[in-house]
């Protein structure tokens, strides 16, 4: 078996994977969607410094997404993705409205206030992106069939397309939450503004995905 420094055509075709990884990884990061959304919440709410871990929760919700996007989804029975939009609709309704009251009850001198949060917030992101349907259509449809191509070549270049895809992907979320948390120096007027955009983003993200579930 060639390793890592193996021949030039398995290098090749090795960095080939990787940089795959990376730009499907920029592509999930760039998409508009409930997490990232809850990001800027999360980042106009507290700062950067104490949002920033909350960008590796795909790194605790996705590995059992892919297992079953590759597994299971071609074998799911009809209105299963239908119940998805439902449930993940509901939870991100439940996180539009601790949006709206971060906006109502609006304090600067509280901004970054409850460090014990820190822990729930990566758990609310992770299980709001596990109830989603776009990370398991994400990975059925798209990466998916791409990882299993990779595997078959060769494990090592799965484990390189997948290094790609989630440090590009966590890169960029993290890059989102310091890009709007500086959003804070401009004045608690811009920061409240943006804290009930961000609400207004959650609460349609989630009657987008009731309505679908329902239609």
């Amino acid at each position: 078996m060639v390793g890592f420094g193996g021949t030039g055509a398995a290098t090749t075709l090795l960095w080939a994977y990787v940089a795959q990884g990376i730009g499907y990884g920029l592509t999930a990061a760039a998409q508009p969607g409930p997490y990232q959304a809850y990001l800027v919440s999360q980042a106009l709410q507290r700062g950067w410094r104490k949002s920033l871990h909350v960008a590796l929760a795909p790194l605790i919700s996705d590995g059992p997404i892919v297992v079953l996007a590759l597994l299971l989804l071609t074998r799911m029975p009809d209105g299963w993705d239908r119940a998805m939009y439902l449930v993940g609709g509901c939870f991100v309704l439940y996180l539009a409205w601790g949006a709206y009251r971060a906006w109502r009850d609006f304090d600067a001198d509280r901004l970054g206030a409850d460090p014990e949060l820190a822990g729930r917030n990566v758990l609310r992101a992770g299980l709001m992106n596990a109830l989603s349907p776009g990370p398991y259509l994400f990975w059925g449809l798209v990466t998916g069939p791409v990882l299993l191509s990779a595997w078959k070549v060769a494990p090592r270049h799965a484990v390189g397309f997948i290094a790609g895809f989630y440090g590009a992907m966590v890169a960029a979320l993290a890059a989102l939450i310091v890009v709007f948390s500086t959003a804070r120096r401009f004045g608690p007027r811009v920061t409240r503004a943006m804290l009930g955009v961000s609400a207004l983003l959650l609460l349609g993200f989630g009657l987008s995905q009731i309505w679908q579930g329902v239609m």
